[in-house]
């Protein structure tokens, strides 16, 4: 890997980033400012016209707004933070440290210890430009995409923030949830299950991580996210405590994991609320993608609020994800990729590896031994599931892909996934190609990865971060990190991404008749107008909030303000 000497002679510069900007909480000085004037109350005795009297009341008068005054100058700038979409004078900037700060900090009022939402997600680095001496291909390749102005904006309605007086006090209803999978999935959970308690009026013990049986990690909430940030992030929409009251320890625990997919809120309401109401304790299992994806807006900005907001990575994990991801930005632009190419996800596709028979005929025995991991079309030949893009890209291919779109062999990139089946020989075809390629136990020096062994979703959380941080994405294959990515990088100033449309590339990928500049030329015009420009998410049934956060979580702001 290069040293960091070598930005002397570095043809890449520094690009600012997108604004971020988010709504707060109505503060009591909104309410003092922009309430509707009242009539004045009159009082017979300040119409008395002995001079003396009238005097002390013209002083006190002129006292009593002279003190208002300096009370509304002091307190306007915590005032202007709660304005929705509020945004900063063109000419201010933010340097990589406050970036980096923004990541792993968030700020609070004095007053009510609320925080404040444009300090509070987790954000990039800047994204790397490309000049010099480049060709055409490589500079259209590290381009990012056009925000079309869309930026993050949580405007909840009056009437969301009216009923967060009461549910956020919520003291006799408690819902315990239990969240399974990898990193993202239990993310997912964890977003689904707080909208769940804003749904049912119910105060949020922080979810339960269960053991994950295939990865052997047995970590906590605790142990991957911030648990503090959590709650004061939520205090305004729901309450969320660390575990359940003495009063409700012996309550009759139903757990409920039979709950039908794509769920409404008033589905969801009407079957649990009374219950909730007469037990006081509500136990569910098994959410992933039971809620429906299509929910009124105030709950969809709740969605985007918990993900990118909310869900901070604990201290110690962010902190060491924020020093791999600055090794790799402090050298200039990378490209981070999700590799799927873990043993598993071989088996649960039912595709071949590209590795040959030996590997293949492993893979075979173990989806035979235990066919109930094969996820779906279980009736699709190899060749007709890879046609149908329900295969990852080996690294060939992804390989081969990135040089069509014009990615240097120079390039640096970063690996992010579990361990590839067949090791080093999986990998072969990628680091022939594109040699500047790392893992994050390549990148961290001795000690560093050790408090994290055998712990998984830590281990996810830090490629996270670093993918984050990149200047392009790339997922091989589909999946809950691909799709919090694209939403994310959507979120903080739509960073490119990349996905690739495997179905249509897949045919020009067999024709051995076109040559290296016309398959190039087939890939970046497939592939165009999917590189994380916004992408409204409309009604699509699978089309999650998190993914596409335009229009509910992001709004656009009329060109030529700036």
């Amino acid at each position: 890997m290069a040293k960091a000497r070598n930005m002397k002679t570095s043809t890449f510069t520094t690009n600012p980033p997108s604004p971020f900007f988010h709504l707060l909480p109505v503060t009591p000085l909104t309410t003092l400012l922009f309430s509707p004037k009242t009539n004045r109350l009159r009082h017979p005795k300040l119409c008395s016209k002995h001079p003396l009297t009238l005097s002390i009341f013209y002083l006190s008068l002129l006292f009593s707004f002279t003190f208002l005054g300096i009370s509304i100058l002091t307190l306007i700038p915590s005032f202007h933070d709660s304005i929705p979409c509020s945004r900063p004078s063109p000419t201010s900037s933010f340097s990589p440290p406050f970036l980096a700060s923004l990541s792993s900090t968030v700020s609070f009022n004095n007053e009510d210890d609320q925080p404040r939402l444009s300090t509070s997600a987790m954000v990039p680095f800047p994204a790397h430009g490309a000049v010099g001496n480049v060709s055409e291909d490589e500079r259209e390749f590290w381009q990012q995409p056009n925000g079309e102005g869309y930026e993050p904006c949580l405007d909840f309605s009056l009437g969301y923030r009216k009923l967060s007086a009461r549910i956020s006090k919520e003291k006799r209803r408690f819902l315990v949830v239990v969240a399974s999978g990898g990193l993202n999935q239990q993310r997912n959970q964890i977003v689904d299950a707080v909208v769940l308690a804003r749904i049912l009026e119910a105060a949020l013990v922080v979810p339960t991580l269960q053991v994950n049986l295939i990865w052997g990690d047995e970590s906590e909430f605790s142990d991957i996210f911030d648990v503090g940030h959590f709650k004061k992030t939520l205090q305004a929409d729901v309450r969320v405590v660390s575990s359940l009251p003495s009063t409700h320890l012996m309550s009759r625990q139903t757990i409920e994991n039979k709950i039908p997919h794509e769920v409404t809120p008033q589905w969801i309401h009407t079957r649990f609320f009374n219950q909730l109401k007469r037990e006081g304790l509500l136990v569910l299992k098994g959410l992933d993608s039971k809620l429906s994806k299509n929910l009124p807006p105030d709950l969809q900005k709740l969605r985007c609020k918990v993900a990118f907001h909310a869900l901070r990575f604990a201290s110690p994990v962010q902190e060491l994800g924020n020093l791999l991801a600055k090794r790799m930005w402090i050298e200039g632009p990378y490209i981070a990729l999700h590799l799927r190419l873990e043993k598993d996800v071989w088996v649960r596709t039912g595709c071949l590896t590209g590795l040959g028979p030996e590997y293949d005929d492993i893979i075979t025995k173990i989806r035979e031994s235990q066919p109930e991991y094969l996820t779906g079309r279980v009736n699709m030949s190899y060749i007709q599931r890879r046609l149908a893009g329900l295969c990852p890209l080996n690294a060939l291919e992804i390989a081969r892909f990135l040089k069509a779109l014009g990615a240097p062999s120079g390039a640096r990139i970063y690996s992010a996934g579990g361990e590839a089946f067949g090791d080093s020989r999986a990998l072969q075809p990628l680091v022939a190609e594109f040699p500047n390629l790392v893992t994050k136990e390549m990148l961290a020096r001795d000690g560093e990865l050790s408090p994290y062994k055998n712990k998984s979703s830590a281990l996810a959380a830090i490629d996270y971060i670093v993918s984050l941080s990149s200047d392009v994405f790339v997922p091989s294959h589909g999946g809950n990190m691909g799709r919090a990515m694209q939403g994310h990088r959507a979120y903080v100033g739509h960073r490119k991404f990349i996905k690739p449309n495997k179905r249509a590339m897949l045919p020009h990928f067999e024709d051995a008749s076109i040559g290296d500049a016309e398959f190039g030329s087939i890939m970046r015009e497939l592939h165009r107008k999917s590189q994380g420009q916004p992408e409204p998410r409309g009604y699509r049934r699978n089309r999650d909030v998190i993914a596409y956060p335009v229009p509910e979580c992001m709004c656009k702001h009329n060109a030529g303000i700036f």
